[in-house]
């Protein structure tokens, strides 16, 4: 319904791919009720479906069916049928508790395994007896933890209603609703801090100006090989050049990008812990190989018009910020000086150089340098100054062929339409798993109908806000006496051979 699957590969997990619980990781195996929550996997693993019907599993790349908004969503639509016409805040959470305890015996008396599904874990297992005592522990605790989730869930629903009002009121009707595989880079973390001043005499004032000021749609992005994206010291060591990582670069360290993750998905607990073992996985995680066949003799020719066109901008480690390519800046300028400012204190309060988790059994630290370069008194590194990002990176191309759709805001639905601007659709199928071969990228055409099995997808019309649009990358650049081309509506099969090569990235 939101867009979790199961994956394949974790054979009798209890929970879609994306959904992780504390019990997997705490020391004592009854220490506490058991949490769960979104994952690093629920929008940074994918799928696309081969030839035969299975599925490749796309490790570090974007789950497009995931809808995080709609889960919110319906989290709120379900209390509210609970309500029915209650308005007291203290009846509604007795309604919410006798509906949450009905429910749980109902389905545990069905299934003395339900939730866990006797499920094994290294040296745990989740049996009959872990299920009955996880539940007796959950009765106990359900007069405190089901008001503060009523609490959270509609807090972070309405905050998004607040940014949605202010931001997209010409699409407030679709993406109030979500739109799978995309995200508000900073909605939820503004809504929060728009709360947390509103909810203050002294500065209630001032609650608006938490807001973003600009549009912050954007696709999930693809997750792998980060430090072909991370930046590197400069030669006094003092500043962070080169890189940045995300579309427009204005979180450069890794640490605190996973950290904003964290909080862009509506956390309001950070574990540290998770950012940090992600840091550490992505740095080098590959790509995924193209599934598919791949022309040699063409992509060897498109190797050299890349090369002669692309990779000057598309390589690692550019930490160049480009604002010439005509696409829409919004996502580029959320971060104005007070969001910037508010990311720091955040950033820094939530993981500061000192600070000491335990990593595994093993003492780490963090945030306390970055390739071997102390961060103590460099809290500006944490987010950089707006003016420092007010456009985008050209990122490394590695593994592209599974990024699809395309631009930052998912607006292009493939490699092909990016490098013929002139055919660009203004209306295609989103979060479909079937591929393009031709083309390169998610099958798109709406004209195709889905087969009737696999009712996936649905239509993202680019046309209904700036948010959307799907212009960018469409026109040649000329810098000095050097054109680079971006257009190649007169050059299709140059087109074609380049995209034979970036299969092979």
């Amino acid at each position: 319904m939101i867009g979790l699957f199961n994956d394949e590969r974790l054979v009798g997990y209890p929970a879609p791919r994306g959904i992780g619980f504390s019990g997997l990781s705490r020391k004592e195996a009854q220490g506490n009720i058991d949490f769960a929550s979104f994952t690093c996997g629920g929008c940074h693993i994918g799928r696309v479906r081969l030839d035969d019907g299975s599925m490749k599993y796309l490790d570090g790349g974007i789950n497009a069916e995931f809808n995080v908004i709609g889960f919110r969503l319906r989290v709120t639509q379900t209390l509210a049928k609970i309500y029915r016409d209650e308005t007291d805040p203290a009846k509604q959470q007795k309604l919410v508790i006798d509906a949450f305890l009905a429910a749980l015996d109902a389905a545990h008396q069905k299934d003395a395994n339900f939730f866990y599904h006797n499920y094994s874990y290294e040296n745990r297992k989740f049996d009959t007896a872990y299920e009955q005592a996880q539940i007796d522990l959950f009765k106990k605790q359900a007069g405190t933890v089901i008001p503060k989730f009523i609490h959270t869930a509609e807090q972070v629903y309405r905050g998004w209603g607040i940014v949605v009002n202010k931001i997209y009121p010409e699409i407030k009707q679709e993406i109030m609703q979500g739109y799978p595989g995309t995200e508000d880079a900073i909605a939820f973390n503004a809504a929060n801090a728009y709360f947390s001043l509103k909810n203050n005499p002294l500065t209630g004032l001032f609650a608006p100006l938490a807001l973003p000021s600009h549009a912050g749609v954007t696709d999930i992005m693809a997750v792998w090989n980060q430090d072909t994206r991370n930046p590197r010291w400069n030669q006094d060591k003092t500043d962070l050049i080169n890189g940045g990582g995300q579309w427009n670069g204005h979180i450069p360290l890794p640490i605190y990008k996973n950290i904003a993750a964290q909080l862009t998905i509506g956390f309001e607990n950070i574990d540290v812990r998770v950012s940090a073992f992600a840091d550490q996985l992505l740095d080098k995680l590959p790509s995924p190989a193209y599934p598919f066949a791949v022309d040699v003799e063409l992509a060897n020719k498109g190797k050299a018009l890349f090369a002669d066109n692309c990779a000057a901008c598309h390589q690692p480690n550019n930490g160049k910020v480009y604002r010439n390519i005509g696409t829409h800046l919004g996502r580029a300028k959320i971060a104005g000086t007070l969001i910037t400012l508010g990311a720091r204190s955040s950033f820094t309060k939530v993981c500061s150089p000192t600070l000491t988790v335990d990593m595994n059994g093993t003492p780490g630290q963090p945030c306390a340098d970055y390739k071997g370069v102390s961060l103590a008194g460099k809290k500006e590194l944490s987010m950089t100054s707006p003016g420092r990002h007010d456009g985008y990176n050209a990122l490394p191309l590695i593994g592209i062929w599974a990024q699809g759709p395309y631009l930052h805001n998912g607006s292009v639905p493939t490699l092909y339409h990016m490098l013929v601007p002139s055919e660009r659709p203004a209306h295609f199928v989103k979060s479909r798993l079937d591929f393009d071969k031709e083309k390169v990228g998610f099958s798109w055409d709406p004209n195709i109908p889905p087969n009737p099995v696999r009712k996936e997808g649905y239509l993202l019309n680019t046309a209904l806000s700036p948010a959307l649009s799907n212009t960018g990358h469409d026109k040649n650049i000329q810098d000095g006496d050097k054109t680079f081309k971006l257009d190649w509506s007169d050059d299709k099969a140059g087109a074609m051979a380049i995209i034979e090569y970036l299969k092979t990235l």
